[in-house]
């Protein structure tokens, strides 16, 4: 009897016969991973599909991509910061992309709340100061909603009185990166 044949006859458990074993030095996946499989997330695909959402209690179809910005908005009305920014700054990505040639559509907004003190707190934009004093009380800007407006402002410059008022209430004025023909600090 040859040493195959023995070596077949020993074949069993954990134990497969020598023809079908993996030869040394072979892949066992000689063609390997196919290439760009998988390769980008298909964003278009799941943010395309329509999804039903369910607002004052009627029930009506959008895209998931608007679902999220509502979400986003809502969860910013109700006082999440992070949202908030993400919604804006999804908003001005939505600006910058549409271009100055586009018409610009009615947007409604409904606010439940009173008076724009409400709305700079819920969306975290402000911090109200003395709250318990008449004389004292005041709303301080967060840096990051100054910061956004200055970035906004591209070549205007505004005046010493306008940078007066700017400074006076933003909150934590050294988090602000300051233009540099930005004069008034006082």
């Amino acid at each position: 009897m040859s040493a195959s044949e023995e070596t077949d006859r020993r074949a069993g458990y954990k134990r497969p016969p020598c023809a079908t074993r993996f030869v040394k030095g072979r892949s066992g996946n000689p063609r390997g991973r196919p290439r760009n499989r998988h390769r980008e997330i298909p964003y278009d695909t799941v943010l395309g599909q329509m999804v039903t959402i369910r607002e004052e209690g009627r029930e009506r179809r959008v895209t998931a991509a608007e679902a999220f910005i509502l979400q986003l908005t809502r969860k910013g009305l109700q006082g999440d910061s992070a949202a908030a920014r993400a919604s804006l700054a999804a908003i001005e990505t939505a600006r910058a992309s549409r271009g100055s040639g586009a018409a610009g559509g009615i947007l409604r907004i409904i606010m439940i709340t009173y008076g724009v003190g409400g709305v700079l707190k819920k969306l975290g934009i402000g911090t109200k100061r003395n709250p318990l004093s008449k004389e004292l009380v005041r709303w301080e800007l967060q840096p990051w909603i100054v910061q956004a407006a200055l970035d906004r402002l591209g070549d205007r410059v505004l005046t010493p009185e306008e940078q007066r008022e700017v400074w006076s209430v933003t909150r934590q004025r050294d988090h602000v990166v300051w233009p540099r023909w930005w004069t008034e600090r006082a």
